[in-house]
């Protein structure tokens, strides 16, 4: 591919991003995709050879996603102006640097200026675990942990696979990560099912979530932040999402992890640092930093190496 289909596209779909985020009103390729793996769990998640089912449907999905793009982009490229408008647009689609950050920060405005319950409900928004009966720490400590996770899953990885195959990859990775974050699960409806989607979104991020713990803490030219990825990262339950978060618990010298309740289990998920403090505001508004500036870093290594 050439260096030109890679570069320009990334860096009008980053300016797009940081213009506009995730804009509701606009149709985003996600909502297909989560229809799609809602409809196909519905057909095939019954009865008798749960993981065969699951595995067969996930790579059918995924399989279809690099399929429809890569043909997208190969007839686009007979027309050089349609082909930047359609990658710009696709890689935009798959980047959430904006909406991230967005999103934690609805959570820390309405916990400041509405208290406890409505930062609770907004909080219910972006994570998987129950947010009822938190407390202002817990809460702000969840917030923490999704922008450490989310900047790998949501802004490096999708940076990563665009590099190596354009749009087409990219949005294949955000086909897989869908699933692992809508059937991935270890419970009673999910176990069987979801396992393969789970395993083959573990080996996707494996090689971003480590890159972006490292570009985290050299970023902020945090020595601790190194020292914790390798004390800490493989600690947490998933084998990519602690890598991240080590980093993050490194840089502001804070601890994560803890019992939490997930549908209706608790789960207790071991420690990710020692260094019990209150999570403040500066640490929210920070962190939002950091992941900006490692969206912007990964860009312009991008960038670098296909010029």
């Amino acid at each position: 591919m050439d260096n030109e289909y890679i570069i320009y596209p990334l860096v009008a779909a980053f300016i797009l991003d940081s213009l506009l985020g995730d804009p509701r009103w606009l149709p985003h390729p996600i909502r297909a995709f989560g229809f799609a793996i809602a409809k196909t769990e519905s057909w095939f998640n019954h009865g008798k050879s749960l993981f065969l089912k699951g595995m067969i449907s996930s790579i059918i999905l995924i399989t279809i996603t690099w399929a429809f793009f890569f043909a997208l982009q190969q007839v686009s490229k007979s027309y050089p102006v349609a082909f930047y408008i359609i990658s710009t647009l696709f890689v935009f689609y798959g980047l959430a640097n904006r909406s991230l950050i967005t999103e934690a920060m609805k959570v820390e405005r309405r916990l400041q200026k509405e208290g406890l319950e409505a930062a609770r409900q907004q909080l219910s928004f972006i994570v998987g675990r129950e947010t009822s009966k938190l407390d202002k720490n817990q809460i702000r400590t969840a917030v923490l942990e999704t922008l450490a996770e989310n900047l790998s899953d949501g802004v490096v990885a999708p940076l990563f696979y665009s590099a190596i195959g354009g749009f087409p990859l990219m949005l294949t990775y955000k086909m897989v990560n869908t699933l692992d974050s809508m059937i991935g699960y270890k419970n009673q409806r999910y176990d069987k099912y979801g396992r393969f989607a789970a395993r083959f979104d573990d080996i996707a991020n494996f090689i971003p979530a480590r890159f972006t713990a490292v570009l985290m803490t050299l970023i902020t030219f945090s020595w601790r932040g190194f020292t914790f990825i390798f004390k800490y990262g493989r600690k947490h339950s998933s084998p990519n999402a602690g890598y991240p978060e080590a980093a993050l618990a490194g840089i502001l010298n804070c601890r994560f992890g803890g019992t939490n309740k997930y549908h209706g289990e608790m789960v207790e998920k071991p420690f990710i640092g020692s260094h019990v403090r209150e999570i403040t505001h500066s640490d929210i508004i920070k962190t939002t930093r950091i992941n900006s500036m490692v969206c912007i870093a990964s860009i312009a290594i991008l960038v670098l190496l296909y010029l």
